[in-house]
């Protein structure tokens, strides 16, 4: 059953743990461990990503939690189920006037990517959004040429609404055409079951 609504809850960033995944707070006390994480597999080569390489770590953060400060974003380190920090995700462009927020900004070292922990962490999300934000609608953003993120994105049950041409500006000064895809509230029972299945399988997730 859906809670009913609390504006409260959209500028509180909780702990949410499972099996597989623990999902914390974001802070400045994570960057050194955060660098890690991105090291593993160099993950700041990837050209159609917005991964930070090790020297723009702080920044990231700081940009993070600047965003959660002015109640526009949520975000999260995440911990495998050994303890170890393996990535971050986020919500962000958060709108609770109209109940809608992104599920993104996630990102993974190479050892987690493609494992029970990214689809434990999405449901986990998609939980806390339906179920605690009273959410309409999550939506989520990948890169056109990020093929391995849209499939994961679409094995999570989301639809593709779209496709937003020269949508974003890169670092090189080339610009992303962005595909949107979403879950609406009507559809998260069933999206929660196929999770669930994917799960008690060790189903396997990435973005």
């Amino acid at each position: 059953m859906t809670a009913a609504f609390d504006i409260a809850r959209w500028r509180e960033t909780p702990t949410l743990g499972g099996r597989h995944v623990r999902l914390e707070p974001l802070s400045f006390d994570h960057v050194d461990a955060l660098i890690d994480a991105a090291k593993d597999g160099e993950l700041w080569r990837l050209w159609y990503t917005s991964i930070p390489e090790p020297s723009g770590m702080r920044a990231y953060v700081e940009t993070a939690l600047a965003r959660r400060d002015a109640g526009a974003a949520m975000p999260f380190v995440v911990r495998d189920a050994a303890g170890m920090i393996v990535g971050s995700t986020r919500f962000g462009h958060m709108e609770p006037e109209n109940r809608r927020l992104e599920l993104g900004w996630t990102w993974y070292a190479k050892r987690a990517q493609r494992t029970a922990l990214n689809t434990e962490a999405k449901r986990l999300l998609l939980g806390h959004a339906f179920e605690a934000l009273d959410c309409g609608a999550v939506e989520f953003r990948t890169s056109w040429f990020n093929h391995a993120s849209r499939a994961a994105i679409a094995r999570l049950g989301a639809k593709q609404d779209g496709l937003i041409r020269n949508h974003l500006r890169m670092a090189d000064g080339s610009y992303r055409d962005t595909v949107v895809f979403s879950i609406l509230a009507n559809e998260w029972p069933m999206v929660r079951t196929h999770l669930g299945h994917k799960l008690a399988g060790a189903g396997e997730g990435g973005e």
